[in-house]
């Protein structure tokens, strides 16, 4: 073990044991006193609830009504909720109304619905980018993180499972790290305020289905809720070729959600979530493609070199599954959470082998595993009308599983097939990685309308690479009026690379093989990407109904991580540059009134890296040679973003329980490859055209018979627009947005 790692873990052992010590002991210590309000700024359509609930005095006793257990498990869920302070940082929200409202509602996929908040950008499988990272988004279900799983095209949650949802960005406060472009904070629904569900079913074009059902309720001080929802599809991927009816791109999915929770006494409970996803993807197929056609050459298997892309038969199944067990404790002036968790995670890809092998001259047919336990505390501490500490740490071991057998033709130094008997190569690896966090903060109340929230946290991980750091984090806030609120922060950041896509290749077991690697024959594993985050903003709200906010920021990185689809199987693949800066403005804005809810976001932001770093084997050496000498544009930079939408719902006359409504997504394209007209290639140099589509729904609820229906119309203009072309730095398939869709809800309560 290096010197500088055992200095780390030494001065993390006694982080953590003086923190551990300092929390558990000033329950004994503190005072009671009125928590000072934080002035955040999440957007008024979605506002904290504005009536507290004071503690009572003694333990629930076990005859206790249904109006005490509200009253206790609301007081617990707030002071959750103030352990996880995102003071100084930038926050929108979205509750179930607002999910339901967008064509669709909790039908669709949580991508989606992140795409109705601001500077979220749209991408091929389902991927959305913020603030112009690739990915680096951590996942929290009530206050807990969710580890990472590994997937593609699928997504662990289902909406159907959320009672209100934020996004969480900017510049951070100490207790969020690790992954930093955002943090999906998640609220779930829990059975507290009635027994009951709905069961449902929605479909229409593209052979969709999904039938669902959830329901929750209380008994005694248990709380209870569980959903899932079965999903069939034709539309499973993006289209590669802007068909209405891609070729083989069925899809079959299902998600599990459970939660239950024990109110102890009035300042105790305990809670158990738990969940399961599994989706089997069809991989589309480009139509009537052969091999020797666009300047290539087919591969000779054992005589035959002809070979149809319609009889492709690549699929792809990617499972999840996780649970958390999690203790509450609230007495007053302090209150902390402690928690356990586990996550299993797979993806196969099934490959088509004699269609890729004449091809492209290699198959693969891969397996990767990841499973991941941990605990995670955090705390606060009211210990003064002035001052709030909280603090935490964070423990995740992880154990990653690569299985890949390669079918391969033997070649020559250039590339050349040499037989036409394929060759069979078998690449196994695993490695555990041990991650380790803690941090402080406190909450400073310089003036009744001033807050200076300030802190520090270390991360370390140890895997393929050790590494670690201490980050300093400070934001001001300063509502001078009761309608507006400014923030300024900065936040230092650390990033481990996605561990559970970290796949290490054997480079010389492919030598002299049609699978070598075509560029810098050199595979250097991922660092931890470091950043400085600078974030200032304004929320202004005009009279009862309008709210808008303008945000800003500006970021530096050493050693920016990225990710690309490289090679045959649908996976995506870690890489660094060495710099990269990006810089942007957000704008949003909502009104409501009446039955009136309307909302409106803008985005612009420049995204750039130069020298690539790690995983270079990826690359060819022109376009290694070029982003060496200059900064490119991120792959997945759109400059231009916007989202919209706009409801209104009838609350009286012959009309009552009708809603309307309708959402549009603007983008200015990703970007793509440049050729000049001298033939040479800048990576990244141009943009995809820019699009536009709209949506709509209409709903309506028939009150006595507990039914709601809903119509939604899907890229209501049938617009062609591409997301990928194939072309551009670490892209490996075109892709299209879906094309017009009709589809149909009917729900019943249960």
């Amino acid at each position: 073990m290096s010197d500088s790692r055992k200095s780390a873990l030494k001065l993390f052992k006694f982080y953590s044991a003086a923190s551990i010590l300092a929390l558990s002991s000033i329950v004994t210590l503190s005072p009671s006193y009125a928590a000072a309000d934080e002035n955040s700024s999440a957007e008024e359509s979605s506002p904290p609830s504005e009536n507290s609930t004071s503690k009572t005095e003694n333990a629930v006793p076990s005859n206790a009504t249904g109006k005490d257990i509200l009253v206790t498990a609301q007081r617990l869920n707030e002071a959750r909720a103030q352990i996880q302070s995102h003071l100084g940082a930038t926050v929108y929200s979205m509750d179930q109304k607002q999910i339901e409202s967008i064509p669709g509602g909790y039908n669709q996929q949580m991508n989606n619905i992140l795409l109705q908040m601001p500077g979220v950008t749209q991408d091929q499988f389902s991927q959305v980018h913020i603030r112009g990272d690739h990915n680096n988004l951590q996942y929290r279900i009530n206050g807990i993180i969710l580890p990472e799983g590994i997937s593609v095209f699928g997504q662990t949650l289902a909406p159907r499972m959320i009672d209100k949802m934020d996004l969480i960005t900017g510049a951070l406060p100490a207790q969020y790290g690790l992954r930093t472009a955002g943090i999906i904070d998640i609220t779930t629904k829990s059975g507290l305020q009635k027994n009951g569900g709905t069961a449902s079913i929605y479909g229409g074009s593209h052979e969709t289905i999904i039938p669902s059902v959830q329901y929750g309720g209380s008994t005694g001080s248990t709380n209870y809720y569980v959903t899932g929802e079965y999903r069939h599809t034709a539309l499973g991927i993006d289209s590669i070729d802007g068909s209405s009816t891609p070729l083989h791109d069925h899809s079959n999915q299902g998600n599990f959600f459970g939660y239950l929770d024990h109110i102890l006494d009035d300042s105790n409970r305990i809670s158990l979530m738990a969940g399961y996803s599994q989706q089997n993807f069809q991989i589309p197929n480009p139509k009537n493609i052969h091999p020797g056609e666009n300047g290539t050459t087919g591969f000779n298997l054992n005589g035959q070199t002809d070979y149809r892309s319609n009889d492709l038969d690549e699929n792809q199944r990617e499972r999840t599954g996780f649970a958390q067990l999690a203790f509450m404790h609230d007495s007053g002036p302090f209150s902390m959470q402690a928690s356990i968790f586990g996550r299993y995670s797979s993806l196969d890809y099934y490959p088509s082998v004699a269609g890729e092998l004449i091809f492209n001259g290699m198959a693969q047919r891969i397996t990767r595993r990841n499973v991941a336990f941990g605990l995670q505390y955090d705390a606060s501490w009211h210990v003064s009308k002035h001052h709030t500490l909280r603090g935490g740490f964070f423990f995740d071991r992880e154990r990653g599983s690569t299985f890949s057998t390669s079918s391969v033709f033997a070649a020559d130094d250039d590339g050349n097939q040499t037989s036409t008997t394929p060759l069979s190569i078998v690449d196994n690896s695993g490695k555990t990685q041990l991650t380790y966090s803690a941090y402080v903060q406190d909450e400073w109340k310089l003036a009744q309308n001033l807050t200076f929230n300030y802190g520090v946290r270390f991360d370390l991980y140890s895997s393929y690479r050790t590494e670690h750091q201490f980050s300093p984090r400070a934001n001001l806030t300063w509502q001078p009026t009761k309608s507006t609120a400014l923030h300024v922060g900065y936040s230092r950041y650390f990033s481990p690379p996605p561990f559970e896509l970290v796949g290490y290749r054997t480079i010389s077991r492919f030598n002299g093989t049609t699978g070598a690697a075509t560029g810098v024959n050199k595979a250097t594993t991922p660092y931890a990407e470091r950043q400085n985050y600078y974030d200032a903003g304004i929320q202004q709200k005009i009279g009862k109904d309008f709210t808008f906010g303008v945000d800003g920021y500006y970021r530096r990185s050493h050693n920016l991580i990225d990710e690309g689809q490289f090679g045959e199987a649908i996976l995506m693949t870690p890489f660094n540059y060495s710099r990269g800066k990006i810089w942007g403005i957000d704008f949003n804005s909502s009104y409501t009134h009446g039955g009136w809810r309307v909302y409106g976001n803008f985005a612009y932001q420049k995204a750039l890296g130069k020298k690539i770093k790690s995983s270079e084997y990826n690359f060819e050496a022109d376009d290694l040679a070029y982003i060496a000498q200059h900064y490119i544009y991120l792959d997945h930079n759109q400059s231009w973003t916007a989202s919209g939408g706009v409801s209104y719902t009838f609350h009286d006359g012959v009309l009552k329980n009708l809603q309307l409504g309708a959402t549009a997504l603007y983008g200015s394209g990703l970007r793509t490859d440049l050729t000049l007209a001298n033939g040479d290639t800048i990576p990244n140099g141009a943009s995809v055209k820019p699009y536009a589509t709209v949506n709509t729904t209409i709903m309506y609820r028939i009150e006595r018979q507990g039914i709601n229906l809903r119509f939604d119309i899907t890229n209501i203009g049938d617009h062609v627009y591409q997301i990928r072309t194939g072309d551009g730095v670490g892209v490996g398939l075109p892709s299209y947005g879906a094309r017009r869709g009709f589809y149909f809800g009917f729900s019943k309560d249960i």
